[in-house]
């Protein structure tokens, strides 16, 4: 009914109460015209209610872009309070925290393992977890006795050499564009010497300090072994359990985060291993092709670096091309470089997208920035752990915000029921 058709029914209502009033006596037709003009709508437009400031009377004279920073300043403030206090606590519980995220890195890479013992060889999943525990222990120490005896097997030819490279270096400061006499030389090896008596308390600090850390690695060790132990064996059911302390409507949501945080980081230790595997063997032919010492020690230290990314490369390359500047001299070591840059290449545009995948890719920037606070919260155990950290927190936090997403969004309404035709009579 439109406006107009509804003051013409309300015109004729007031027409019609008029005429019944007229015959009615004198006081019962006030009462009635009175009664009418109460249930009557009146057309007059009403006022607009007065907006109230939801602020209080003193905030009014302040302005809003003032109000609007100033909310914003205590709630960053607030954040970073928080964002303090967390970084406190990981640096009091760091040598707990280390080894829990090394053995869970360690689970991530051997629960597939132990999975397949389970399925196949029907084998009980205590003894599933110990058998592929004890296999990768002496995997380990196998490659390390290797490494170690390569090296001291290698060692005495690798100080001549790097002996006969520093008189190289001195006779080309002698006769080169600096022409430093050997009184400067003498002078220089003084100052050294020098250093290091002023510097002897600095340095039996340093070796107590290293005894100190051997003791605490062969701690942490432990601790990483007894851990991933128990990932292996009983992973799923410790998740349940502290996601069944959360809220009930905080359950669901938790829980898949966690489910794609774990595949990410299954995907992410795979692609890694990978990875790192490619580049040792392409850097290992390229020194055992071009006949340099330490060839497999140096493509295990490849191996190793390539778990730090662009950092780990970075150096572990930088140590091949020194150790084949010294034992091989400047055209070699040019090659070793060459050959580490291009095989550096190929990992980062071609074998990280391909095997990695999107899941787990994230900016160069934001895996410097990681790393570098590894370093500074924990050391080298810092930066190993940092881009996988990253990786899953990136991948948990957008699995709550899409999850977060579709229960916001409105329910699409419901689709009418088809009309089935009847029958037509026959």
């Amino acid at each position: 009914m439109g406006p107009i058709e509804h003051v013409r029914r309300n015109i004729r209502r007031a027409y019609a109460a008029r005429r019944t009033a007229s015959k009615m006596p004198i006081a019962d037709r006030q009462e009635r015209i009175v009664e009418l003009d109460e249930t009557t709508p009146s057309l007059s437009p009403q006022p607009p209610p007065v907006a109230r400031p939801l602020a209080g009377h003193d905030d009014v004279d302040v302005p809003r872009g003032l109000r609007v920073a100033t909310a914003w300043s205590w709630r960053l403030l607030v954040l970073a309070a928080a964002a303090a206090l967390v970084l406190w606590l990981v640096g009091r519980l760091k040598d707990v925290l280390i080894p829990v995220s090394i053995a869970l890195l360690l689970t991530a890479l051997l629960a597939p393992a132990a999975g397949w013992l389970r399925r196949s060889a029907r084998l009980p999943r205590s003894l599933a977890v110990a058998v592929v525990l004890i296999g990768g222990i002496a995997a380990v120490v196998g490659v390390l006795t290797l490494v170690v005896t390569q090296f001291v097997n290698s060692f005495p030819a690798l100080a001549a050499n790097a002996t006969a490279g520093i008189r190289t270096i001195q006779d080309s400061l002698r006769s080169g564009p600096l022409h430093l006499s050997n009184t400067q030389f003498t002078g220089m090896a003084d100052a050294a010497q020098q250093w290091l008596d002023s510097h002897r308390d600095v340095v039996t600090s340093s070796a107590v300090t290293t005894a100190t850390t051997a003791l605490d690695v062969v701690v942490t060790a432990i601790l990483v072994l007894f851990t991933t132990f128990f990932f292996l064996r009983d992973g799923r059911r410790i998740w349940q359990f502290l996601v069944g302390l959360m809220p009930a409507g905080a359950q669901t949501p938790l829980g898949a985060a966690g489910e794609a945080s774990w595949s990410t980081l299954v995907s992410y230790v795979r692609a890694t291993v990978l990875v790192a595997f490619i580049d040792a063997v392409g850097i290992g032919l390229a020194l055992s092709l071009l006949r340099v010492q330490l060839a497999f020690p140096l493509a295990a230290l490849v191996f190793l670096g390539a778990f730090v990314p662009i950092v780990g490369a970075a150096v572990s390359g930088a140590v091949a091309v020194l150790v084949a500047l010294v034992t091989k001299g400047w055209v070699t070591a040019l090659i070793v470089l060459a050959a580490v840059i291009l095989v550096q290449q190929l990992e980062g545009h071609i074998l990280q997208p391909i095997i990695m995948g999107r899941a787990v890719a994230i900016h160069p920037l934001a895996i410097i920035l990681a790393i570098t606070t590894g370093i500074i919260l924990a050391g080298i155990m810092g930066a190993l752990i940092a881009v996988p950290l990253l990786a899953v927190l990136n991948t948990g936090i957008r699995r709550l915000i899409s999850h977060r997403a579709v229960s916001s969004a409105p329910a699409p309404d419901p689709e009418p029921d088809p009309v089935t035709p009847r029958p037509s009579a026959t």
